[in-house]
């Protein structure tokens, strides 16, 4: 049903572009990173495990989608035919978003990166063969948490805007960046909306009380209600444009207030990392690891573990409405 997934966005989805990026500090290539994964090794994804991109490429029948850093130079192009993720860990809405973290590929680049990618296939299948190919393949996007924390952190940037125009101002650049996707033949997209970000252990370790941080978590309200409206604007004006909307708050929510039906006991703490909630220094070699990754909703300070990526895509796959809107991914790929 689904001959390719191309994926955008930031480290919930990054395979391993960020591998590539000489200077770059967002990087997870090695232990304990990958510690659950089938290798037993670190890939450059940000989890103990497979992450959301591996779950949905599992869901309809595809390997992952390789990372575009990887597979750029192989002169054999037909590994872009079943999909490529230009995800890159750092990367926001915004291209400055990724300042401190010294490189990632912006989301402008991933989309010139599939521009790239759109030309090759269609001079691989023909203009017409290409077309119905992409038409059919599914657009996942990732993005935003970066540009809240961002804003979030910096002064400068709250002076200049508040926090409904900083929101408007994101969902109106990622309508710019979507419409690109249309005109390189995309048709059917999988929009992610932010999670929970004010309750990571990263936010929590802020509070003494080790509470959520609310305007943190408020942000990202608003920025997914901005988002949605946006998808609705874009469906009436681009043709044939359909899409999947997933409420991650809403689910991120009440797995964090009602944890123990999805098999989870630690809902604070990261499962990699050192100090007060394993969130004063990040998930590298040093750092310890929890014996059980499957009851912990983080792996480190950022990052869900491998069983929180998978419940986000079962949902996002059968969810109910409350949750997937307009409709679920089921019902988006047999649109």
């Amino acid at each position: 049903m689904v001959p390719a997934v191309f994926v955008f966005g930031d480290s919930l989805v990054d395979v391993g572009n960020n591998n590539y990026l000489p200077i770059s500090i967002a990087k997870a290539d090695f232990p304990h990173n990958g510690i659950d994964f089938p290798t037993k090794k670190p890939t450059g994804r940000f989890s103990n495990g497979k992450n959301a991109a591996d779950f949905i490429a599992e869901k309809v029948g595809l390997p992952s989608s390789p990372p575009y850093l990887a597979v750029k130079s192989n002169k054999n192009k037909a590994s872009f035919l079943t999909g490529v993720s230009f995800a890159s860990g750092g990367a926001g809405i915004f291209n400055s978003s990724d300042q401190s973290l010294a490189q990632s590929i912006t989301l402008t680049k991933q989309v010139d990166y599939y521009g790239t990618v759109h030309k090759d296939l269609v001079q691989q299948m023909g203009p017409s063969a290409a077309q119905e190919h992409l038409s059919k393949s599914l657009f996942a996007i990732v993005v935003g948490s970066n540009d809240i924390f961002d804003y979030s952190g910096k002064s400068d940037l709250r002076k200049k805007s508040t926090p409904e125009q900083f929101v408007n101002l994101m969902a109106a650049t990622l309508k710019g960046q979507l419409k690109r996707l249309y005109g390189y033949g995309a048709r059917k997209f999988v929009c992610v909306g932010l999670g929970v970000i004010g309750c990571i252990p990263a936010q929590r370790i802020k509070s003494q009380t080790e509470e959520c941080n609310e305007e943190a978590s408020h942000w990202s309200v608003m920025y997914n209600e901005a988002l949605k409206s946006m998808l609705q604007e874009l469906k009436s004006e681009l043709n044939g444009m359909t899409y999947t909307y997933f409420d991650t708050y809403s689910v991120m929510q009440s797995i964090i207030q009602n944890p123990t039906p999805q098999g989870f006991t630690e809902v604070k703490s990261a499962c990699c990392g050192l100090g007060r909630l394993k969130a004063k220094v990040p998930c590298i070699p040093i750092s310890s690891v929890c014996s059980n990754r499957s009851n912990h909703v983080f792996w480190d300070l950022y990052h869900p573990t491998q069983a929180t990526a998978r419940i986000f895509v079962d949902t996002i796959f059968d969810g109910p409405s409350q949750y997937t809107f307009p409709i679920n991914l089921r019902n988006l790929i047999a649109a």
